[in-house]
């Protein structure tokens, strides 16, 4: 007899109910709730989830609760971030982790193991004169699980930079237009910066874990905006082929979708081609208990149709992703 176990990660694509945003949220929810509890997620981690404001109050998850109403997700522990200037939510791209089980302590990460690095920008106009700090403004947020059986679970959820460019001021023509190509380059080389410097600290975590526990449960969940084999996976893994260290096998993190079939592997469509940018990264002490992924992705329209008229789709832009564990017990 086992404990069966589903860890999801679901980029929701700024879930608001502004009145201006389309589609409203009237009409996102009865396409995301379905897809929501089809999940059948134990533990659900959750990207771009916006706040809501009534006069008077501090900000909510208000169409979050309402998108949850009337799911199992509904009276879920959760976690979510916090802006540590106002101490409410984020207007923004908050984190949130559902968990059917007891959250024993949650805690987020911005530069508390790596610094923000600082850099002049060498295109812009006007010219800087000193370099700046370049802020990943997205926490990791890290929340620690009892399963029924005793067993801590180390959940992280993230949300890295996307492949966006970074404004260069004096270089854009509008928000999706540039003036010259080497200012997008260097948009592009600040924004690779930052998620790669989101990268660092989850692996510093995740290192840190392991250091209280050689056998740690860990899953690193989220929209990481990258393919597996690009530099920041690679540096949240810590694969041997990159570190050349045997004595570092036990803290190699491993991807859980490797086992679809790669014409399905993917999560986001961009201009006709497949991209897996949401990913289930575990421990192989978690590995032991692994039983295979899903990536709900029948239904995906493609978000980056060159010179096409905007279309404004219910759905998220990103396939939610599944993985399937069977856990004893009891601890072993």
């Amino acid at each position: 007899m086992s404990i069966k176990l589903r860890i999801a990660t679901f980029n929701l694509m700024n879930l608001d109910d502004r009145p201006d945003r389309l589609p409203s949220l009237e009409e996102r929810i009865p396409i995301l709730r379905p897809q929501l509890v089809r999940l059948d997620a134990d533990i659900l981690c959750l990207q771009e989830v916006c706040s809501q404001r009534v006069k008077g109050r501090k900000r909510r998850l208000d169409a979050m609760n309402q998108l949850l109403e009337g799911t199992p997700y509904e009276g879920y522990k959760r976690a979510n971030t916090i802006d540590p200037y106002t101490k409410e939510v984020f207007d923004h791209h908050n984190l949130v982790i559902l968990s059917r089980y007891q959250i024993v302590n949650s805690d987020q990460y911005l530069h508390h193991y790596a610094p923000a690095p600082r850099y002049k920008k060498v295109t812009a106009h006007p010219e800087e004169i000193e370099a700046r700090e370049i802020s990943w403004e997205r926490p990791i947020l890290h929340s620690r699980i009892k399963l029924p059986n005793d067993m801590m679970l180390d959940v992280i959820n993230l949300h890295l930079k996307s492949r966006r460019p970074t404004n260069i001021q004096g270089h854009k023509l509008n928000d999706r237009a540039w003036k010259t190509a080497s200012g997008w380059a260097e948009g592009v080389f600040i924004s690779s910066m930052k998620r790669v410097g989101q990268a660092l600290e989850t692996r510093i975590l995740v290192d840190n874990l392991f250091d209280h526990d050689s056998c740690a449960l860990i899953a690193v969940c989220g929209d990481f905006n990258e393919e597996l084999d690009e530099v920041a996976i690679e540096a949240i893994r810590g694969d041997l082929e990159n570190t050349g260290n045997m004595d570092l096998a036990a803290r190699v993190l491993i991807p859980t979708e490797r086992n679809i079939p790669e014409p399905a592997r993917y999560s986001l469509l961009h201009n006709g081609k497949g991209k897996m940018l949401d990913h289930i990264l575990v421990s192989r002490t978690m590995l032991a208990y692994f039983k295979g992924s899903e990536v709900h992705n029948e239904l995906l329209h493609d978000e980056s149709i060159v010179f096409a008229p905007r279309i404004y789709y219910p759905e998220s832009d990103h396939a939610p992703v599944v993985s399937r564990f069977d856990l004893p017990w009891s601890k072993a």
